[in-house]
């Protein structure tokens, strides 16, 4: 059976999952609609740098951020110039990290939905009077749906499941940077199968159950 650690470990990979979902909901939804609808020649390369964390290794990733948000990088001078400290080792810093690497989890299926919407129901909206705000909300939003559900559930999931980046940015510390794929390591290392089948298991049917709702609102 899970132990206390463990729990603390679920629940903290909760936390961690549930906010950077809606950090990148915020963040990505503009910019997936950004790289759909917009004339700018930048969107390219924008887009590229939004899909790196697809390709790119996660130790890479993580020793890149390590050094971004240390002492002598731009993130940690500026963090600690605002009384916030270092980020690494910290929740907040796992929360940062994680919201790069999720980002193309969230905002590709966005841009495929705002893509897939085409232009002829803005310019209907447009012909109605309204706004291009407007009409992103009241139209676009809700024929985008489907994209957002996607996007959520694979952000939360990816999130969930990350193992390098979180390691080399929150490290090893229960109940402040122990998630739960870390507390796994942990298990199999100490070669306490049990306790790693019963998270393994846990992670194996919450992953089956994210494929389920994929396929299902593909369908749909």
């Amino acid at each position: 059976m899970p132990d206390l650690d463990d729990l603390g470990a679920l629940r903290l990979s909760l936390e961690l999952a549930a906010s950077v979902t809606a950090i990148l909901l915020v963040i990505g939804t503009p910019l997936a609609w950004w790289l759909a609808s917009g004339k700018s020649g930048m969107r390219r390369l924008v887009g590229a740098i939004a899909t790196l964390p697809l390709v790119l290794p996660p130790t890479v990733l993580g020793f890149y951020l390590l050094l971004l948000m240390g002492p002598e990088g731009p993130v940690g001078r500026l963090t600690q110039t605002l009384g916030i400290g270092l980020l690494p080792f910290t929740f907040t810093g796992l929360v940062f990290a994680s919201c790069l690497y999720s980002l193309p989890f969230v905002v590709q299926p966005l841009q495929n939905a705002f893509e897939t919407i085409g232009k002829g129901p803005m310019e209907a909206a447009s012909t109605l009077g309204a706004s291009r705000i407007d009409a992103f909300f009241t139209v676009a939003l809700p024929l985008a749906r489907p994209g957002l559900i996607t996007a959520s559930v694979l952000g939360f999931a990816h999130t969930l499941g990350e193992f390098g980046v979180v390691l080399m940015i929150g490290g090893n510390i229960p109940d402040k940077t122990q998630v739960l794929s870390v507390a796994i390591y942990n298990h199999v290392e100490a070669l306490e199968y049990t306790q790693a089948h019963w998270l393994s298991g846990g992670m194996l049917a919450f992953s089956l159950l994210v494929l389920v709702v994929l396929y299902s609102i593909g369908k749909k």
